[in-house]
């Protein structure tokens, strides 16, 4: 615990869904449920502006869809966790989610004490992923096409990629390097551009996956 309850808002457009998840969240007193929203396009509002801990986001809701839904909230709250809920098996989509920054993919079939654990889970390790959901849509996942490898980083931009899996901020990035934050900021914007990335989280995920040493 850190010492304040983890702020969580929900997305679903069922209202007594939306409650009684929000009931069922809370009777772990680590967790407050601090907002709902009835679609996407509130959820992208409110979860950008009041920035929570975690956002819980149906797979399924009026408005953008999911897949439009997470990408806007890691780009505008990279600190958010994204747990995406669904009751769909769908490989191809599991696998545009978690490309888009999704912390979590969980069946709504979960039982209680797994969502309370995946929320932790994410909390806890933000830049690790959760899944819960079939053997074969991982499968497929996995064994889909992968797109092939990025347009070549150059050594600068490998400087501050490699910095930036440190955690480093921009300011100690470039502190570190001799140049100005606005240099940094324009080497990664650059470097998300070449990676497809659309957060430091997905940067460094993107960057692990495609294999470039010393991330």
């Amino acid at each position: 615990m850190t010492g304040h309850a983890i702020r969580v808002i929900l997305a679903d457009d069922h209202t007594l869904f939306r409650d009684g998840l929000a009931a069922l969240i809370e009777t772990d007193p680590a967790f407050t449920v601090v907002a709902q929203c009835p679609d996407g396009t509130s959820a992208i509002e409110v979860i950008t502006r009041d920035v929570p801990d975690i956002a819980v986001v149906d797979i399924e809701m009026p408005g953008p869809g999911a897949h439009a839904v997470v990408t806007a909230i890691r780009a505008a709250a990279p600190t958010v966790s994204i747990v995406v809920l669904s009751m769909h098996q769908d490989a191809e989509l599991l696998r545009s989610l978690l490309d888009a920054g999704a912390s979590a993919f969980l069946s709504k079939t979960v039982a209680r004490d797994q969502l309370i654990a995946g929320l932790h889970s994410v909390q806890r390790s933000p830049d690790n992923v959760l899944l819960s959901t079939s053997r074969d849509s991982i499968s497929h996942a996995l064994d889909s096409e992968t797109p092939g490898p990025p347009n070549l980083l150059s050594p600068r931009e490998l400087e501050v990629l490699h910095l930036l899996a440190e955690a480093r901020s921009n300011w100690q990035i470039g502190r570190e390097l001799g140049i100005t934050e606005s240099t940094v900021k324009r080497h990664l914007t650059n470097i998300y551009a070449k990676l497809g990335a659309v957060s430091r989280v997905d940067c460094v995920r993107k960057a692990t996956a495609f294999g470039i040493p010393g991330v």
